[in-house]
């Protein structure tokens, strides 16, 4: 049953109790935890006008970290006549709290700003609740990466994965070894500048998004997706691996095919590998992880192992063996997609991320619980629910089809611990939404894909399987309740996403419309 009185808050909160009036704020005064202080004062300033936040205001907001009250990244919000509160088990907790708080903020034409008295009860489902932005394909600069941030970070998303290096392009510097940057990334999908991050501006990505309590998960893809090393390094990669696939798909979309050592602007996958044979590959994969371990402050560092369409799967083995105990000496948890999983002897506790279909078909579902078999766990992104990239709707201007169309519906419809067979719901680590960019050259274009199919997987990951207003109708109403706000946030949103674009099976359950008509090559990773 969908509560119409219910708040516009998404995800939702585990517990929700309304009051019957509100409360005003006109003018507020702020005081508790400094950090959350400060961060909260800078976004009520930009919303309520900085002279309505000062040491004088009418509404008192209070924020503090309490370890006795809640659980992991938990939070309570009291709102009532003139005072507000929240309290954090922990600064994470408290961060997401003031999440809430903005989400709960309305604007009358003759009251002015207030929001409603209410208590809030909240903690999350998953740990990990991860966004995926490929800065690869297209680059995107430091500012943009930190509007994604903040866009994520509002719907309480806590991991951002970055997708570093593919064929196209190198997006960080390495001192150890300059021209991937400098030749490796001065390149993109349709051949525009590409561009690459700085030691320096990465570490600023990665302090941004830990101020808003959000780790940063960077992908090194190997040892496929590695043509732009070759653009750099030419003996590091082996000659590109031209199936009759990549050609006739290639010719469809008038694109070149890759030639070893010269930048790459397709969208073909599968081709590229480094020299696996070569002792100089894995001093150089060496030198690359130890950097980029060094610059992440974080627990994770992604690895790749995605569509070796041209490597044996002996050869693969061999790698991967080799590869995740590399990731792993340098003090990371290394992760993987999927594929790695039919590898017998990974580094113990490796994490496996699965982007094939929420049923699992072949042996996609069985290397993925080889995982969890090892003492890892998993990942969810199930490129026909949550892979952002994929068409809302099978005219739509931007995205891919190889998954299906994937409507809102579709992607608010599953969950994470029924898709791997025989995988206890405590190796589901949690879920994350990838958004590739092939098609996708700014971040407008990324907004538009994204939004708003990234607040499915936000309530996903966070909001209980059978938590209050977790159902479709409730989803959907609070969505179009909160589509004006994150457009007056300056986010370019997808509105025809309300439509109800979805083909319902027997059992109700909506599945994807798949588009066979859209040329497109079967891109996961």
């Amino acid at each position: 049953m969908v509560l119409h009185d219910a708040p516009s808050l998404i995800p939702f909160p585990s517990s929700v109790r309304l009051g019957e009036g509100s409360v005003p704020l006109g003018s507020v005064r702020l005081d508790g935890d400094p950090e959350a202080v400060a961060l909260l004062r800078a976004e009520l300033g930009a919303l309520l006008g900085a002279d309505a936040v000062d040491d004088s205001g009418g509404t008192r907001i209070t924020l503090e970290i309490d370890p006795a009250q809640g659980s992991a990244e938990g939070y309570t919000l009291d709102a009532g006549a003139d005072v507000i509160r929240v309290t954090g088990h922990d600064a994470a907790g408290l961060f997401y709290g003031t999440r809430t708080l903005l989400q709960l903020l309305r604007r009358g034409e003759r009251a002015g700003w207030s929001m409603p008295e209410i208590r809030v009860e909240d903690a999350p489902r998953f740990r990990y609740r991860g966004v995926m932005l490929d800065v690869a394909r297209h680059f995107f600069s430091v500012a943009d990466v930190e509007r994604w941030i903040d866009g994520a970070a509002s719907l309480k998303y806590n991991h951002l994965h970055l997708h570093l290096t593919d064929d196209q392009g190198w997006r960080i510097e390495i001192e150890s070894w300059p021209l991937l940057a400098e030749r490796g990334g001065a390149s993109e999908v349709g051949g525009g500048a590409g561009g690459f991050y700085t030691q320096h501006q990465y570490r600023e990505i990665v302090a941004y998004a830990a101020a808003r309590h959000m780790i940063v998960v960077p992908e090194i893809d190997l040892p496929g997706h590695t043509h732009a090393v070759g653009v750099a390094y030419p003996e590091l990669v082996a000659l590109p691996s031209l199936s009759d696939k990549t050609i006739t798909e290639s010719t469809a979309l008038s694109q070149s095919l890759p030639v070893h050592g010269e930048p790459y602007t397709g969208w073909a996958v599968g081709h590229s590998s480094v020299q696996i044979h070569d002792e100089s590959t894995y001093a150089f994969i060496t030198d690359v992880l130890t950097e980029v371990a060094a610059l992440t402050p974080g627990p994770y560092l992604h690895i790749g192992g995605d569509e070796c369409l041209g490597t044996s799967s002996e050869d693969f083995a061999l790698f991967f063996e080799r590869v995740s105990r590399i990731a792993a000496a340098t003090g990371k948890t290394p992760i993987a997609w999927h594929e790695a999983g039919a590898v017998d002897d990974l580094a113990e506790g490796m994490l496996g991320q699965y982007w094939a279909g929420a049923t699992p078909e072949g042996a996609h579902g069985e290397h993925a619980a080889h995982f969890v078999q090892r003492g890892g766990a998993l990942i969810l992104s199930p490129s026909d629910r949550a892979y952002l990239d994929m068409k809302p709707h099978a005219g739509f201007p931007l995205g891919l089809a190889w998954a299906g169309v994937v409507p809102l519906r579709t992607a608010y419809d599953w969950e994470p611990t029924a898709v791997i067979d025989d995988v206890p719901a405590g190796a589901i680590l949690g879920v994350e939404a990838p958004l590739w960019t092939e098609t996708v050259s700014s971040l407008a274009d990324a907004d538009r894909l994204a939004f708003p199919r990234i607040a499915a997987q936000a309530e996903i990951g966070w909001s209980a399987q059978n938590g209050p207003e977790r159902s479709w109708p409730s989803f959907r109403a609070r969505v179009a309740r909160l589509i004006p706000v994150w457009e007056s946030s300056g986010i370019a949103v997808d509105r025809t996403a309300l439509d109800d674009e979805t083909t319902p099976e027997p059992d109700g359950i909506p599945q994807p419309v798949t588009a066979a008509s859209a040329p497109s090559f079967e891109e996961t990773a």
